[in-house]
């Protein structure tokens, strides 16, 4: 039990705080205890469990349809009929048929519903995902030699047969065209990315997207716009170029453009500009009249539709040689079990699409409960989008996350709970079994513009920096690093130069926190930072001092720096001295000097230098200790009582004490007594104990 002595100043004497007795409990009482209440079996604990599972059998039972029914019948039709032609467009982004698509944002949607904790996410196909996926379709495309994608007839790149050349022996399969093989792998990557967050779900690690900052996922999001921007461009302008890989692929893309541009299909850079022009004006339409328009514009839907007539009535295809949709067939096929070969080869490349997928997921979804009042879990958040991945990988289905855009309209459109999600699921279901071979001629640059316009909040993000930078440079510089790492090496390396930068971030702020010396607010009883505010008054004799941050290995140095530094004395130096100086002393004089403590046989010999007798730490910002900085805390103790200094502890968290008492500064053999004279409960009770114990000494000498 803990014993501290806190002085008061009405002079009351010292107040005993004791502090209760910990229970230990050991790692195998604790796996017992866990391992039993998971194997307890009833159905009580079995209907606990699957609405864990199934979050939607608890809340469906609640719903009331007089209040939320209109609402997200309302909300799901909107989001279904946004749904249709951003799934069409976004299959240029993954490389994959636009049918594939559809059925992607089918069963995420249905899948969701039931097992999703956020009443307004809205999860389905995703732009940086879609982005990520069409890199690893491209790549293993061309390693099993079928040539770089590219749309229509056209003059291909002249690495098609390098790249060719170089497929791997028995990769290319006999029995699968390239868009067969294209959807192979991406179901093989979306079941890796769903079975990783899965794990993740089950071994409750949803705190590690926690990790992925936001500065860092704003500006992964920003380079990743560029890149998007970019590979759509080709479209856009009707150029007949392959799609770049590996690093540099927008530097690349880009002379690939200037070198190619009077290639250009002028009925496709019309069609692009007027289409760019109704988009954009859209946008900003619904963007100052959200207030008053009760449901968003469709202007996508309507640019979609007019094209569509247009291109087919015209014989676009025929006269100018845009470049088209094509058959988009109707119905669902044949489910199929993924390639175990390529989910192999593309095990790695799915760690950081289940990162991002994961990270956006739970970030949108906790931002909308705060925003609405109720509470999500993000290890269930994990599970359902981890689900959404690995059931419809044997559909024909991509990876897929929660998206804001789509989440943002739905809550404005009046979604109450996740039964908008069927409604989204149905509209496009009437699209897959009917509605798709009427988009048969929709030019592909009507496509490109519709995603080009969605970056437009990615793309503003980058306001944001320069308010970003006067918070917290740091901050701004993960920004900035991530966002051009994405947009000049690649997506994966974006994320991991961020990742690894928001870490040595963290590491730097522990590593050298602020350290400052502490006088007292007037007679308050209170401590503040002598060198921030004014009017402060300093205690005689005694130095207040407070690290900003935890004492570990890797600040120990910097902590004894700065301590020396504020002080203006370095007590391991001055007592390497001293003690040379009395050693030197008591041999001049004939007197034996083995087995002698140096801190005795020196202290009447050489006086103390020091303007103070006592050192108080402040130890509130003290988060934890580790070995390094419980030896660096005893090494001062003893070159200061050296000196003939007093070490004192304030503020003392009950882990920085267990910590101490392990590490042997407090002295077990004495134990509670120990704490008495060393740790105290605030910075005042510390500074006035260290006046007791001077007055004392003083006293003591006097006496003698």
């Amino acid at each position: 039990m803990d014993v501290s002595a806190e002085y008061v100043p009405q002079g009351g004497g010292p107040v005993l705080v004791r502090r209760r007795s910990p229970v230990p409990l050991g790692l195998r009482e604790i796996l017992k205890a866990r391992l039993w209440q998971s194997c307890t079996c009833s159905t009580r604990r079995a209907w606990a469990l699957l609405q864990g599972l199934l979050p939607a059998t608890r809340w469906l039972r609640q719903y009331r349809p007089r209040e939320a029914l209109a609402g997200d019948v309302m909300s799901g039709l909107v989001i279904g009929i946004i749904l249709v032609p951003q799934a069409i467009a976004y299959s240029l982004l993954a490389g994959l048929q636009p049918i594939y698509s559809l059925y992607t944002s089918f069963f995420a949607n249905l899948i969701y519903f039931l097992m999703g904790t956020s009443r307004h996410v809205s999860v389905g196909i995703f732009s940086l995902l879609c982005l990520m996926v069409g890199q690893v379709v491209d790549r293993e495309l061309l390693l099993a030699g079928f040539g770089p994608a590219q749309d229509g007839p056209g003059p291909r790149d002249n690495r098609s047969s390098t790249n060719a050349s170089a497929t791997i022996a028995g990769l290319r399969p006999q029995d699968c065209d390239q868009d067969c093989y294209a959807i192979r792998v991406a179901t093989a990557l979306t079941l890796v990315a769903g079975i990783y967050q899965v794990l993740m779900g089950i071994l409750r690690l949803g705190f590690v997207s926690a990790y992925l900052s936001q500065p860092l996922l704003d500006g992964f999001a920003m380079g990743a716009s560029v890149t998007i921007l970019t590979s759509q461009l080709r479209h856009v302008l009707g150029v007949q170029i392959p799609r770049h890989q590996g690093p540099g692929m927008v530097v690349s893309t880009w002379l690939s453009l200037l070198r190619n541009a009077g290639q250009a299909n002028l009925c496709d850079v019309v069609t692009s500009a007027a289409c760019l022009a109704v988009l954009l004006a859209g946008k900003e339409l619904s963007d100052r009249c959200r207030h008053r328009l009760k449901v968003p514009l469709p202007t996508e839907l309507l640019v979609i539709v007019a094209a569509t007539l247009v291109s087919h009535f015209g014989q676009l295809h025929q006269r100018f040689g845009s470049s088209v949709a094509g058959d988009i067939p109707t119905g669902f096929v044949a489910p199929r079990v993924p390639d175990p070969g390529l989910m192999r080869r593309v095990a790695l490349d799915a760690v950081p699409l289940a990162l991002v997928g994961s990270a956006f997921s739970i970030s949108l979804a906790e931002m909308f409960a705060r925003s609405h009042g109720y509470s999500v879990r993000p290890n269930q958040e994990l599970l359902a989008v981890g689900c959404c991945n690995v059931l419809p990988a044997f559909f024909h289905c991509y990876v897929t996350s929660a998206a804001l855009s789509k989440s943002l309209v739905k809550t404005a459109t009046g979604c109450r709970t996740q039964l908008s999600s069927v409604v989204s699921a149905s509209v496009v279901l009437l699209v897959l079994l009917a509605l798709a071979p009427l988009f048969r001629d929709l030019q592909r640059c009507v496509l490109a513009c519709v995603i080009v316009v969605s970056l437009r909040g990615a793309l503003r993000k980058v306001r944001d920096v320069p308010q970003l930078w006067r918070l917290s440079p740091a901050d701004a510089l993960v920004w900035v690093a991530t966002a051009a790492t994405c947009a000049l090496v690649s997506v994966e390396a974006g994320l991991l130069a961020g990742v690894l930068l928001s870490l040595l971030s963290l590491a730097g702020r522990t590593q050298r926190p602020r350290a400052t010396l502490l006088a007292q607010i007037g007679d308050s009883g209170f401590y503040e930072d002598a060198a921030e505010f004014e009017g402060l008054v300093p205690e005689p004799g005694v130095r207040i001092f407070r690290f900003g941050g935890p004492l570990y290995y890797a600040n120990k140095d910097f902590f004894l720096r700065s301590l020396y530094g504020l002080t203006g004395l370095d007590a391991g130096h001055a007592a390497t001295r001293r003690k040379q100086r009395g050693l030197e002393a008591r041999l001049t004089e004939g007197d034996p000097v083995e087995g002698v403590d140096p801190v005795t046989s020196t202290a009447a010999l050489v006086p103390t230098a020091a303007s103070f007798h006592a050192v108080v730490i402040d130890c509130a910002p003290l988060l934890f200790l580790d070995a390094a900085g419980v030896a660096a805390l005893q090494d001062l103790r003893r070159d200061y009582g050296a000196l003939g200094i007093t070490l004192l502890l304030a503020c003392c968290s009950p882990l920085v004490r267990d910590t101490l008492r392990r590490g042997g500064f407090l002295g077990e053999d004495r134990g509670d007594v120990a704490e008495e004279g060393q740790l105290f409960h605030s910075v005042h009770s510390a500074v006035q104990g260290a006046r007791a114990r001077h007055r004392a000494l003083v006293a003591t000498d006097s006496a003698l």
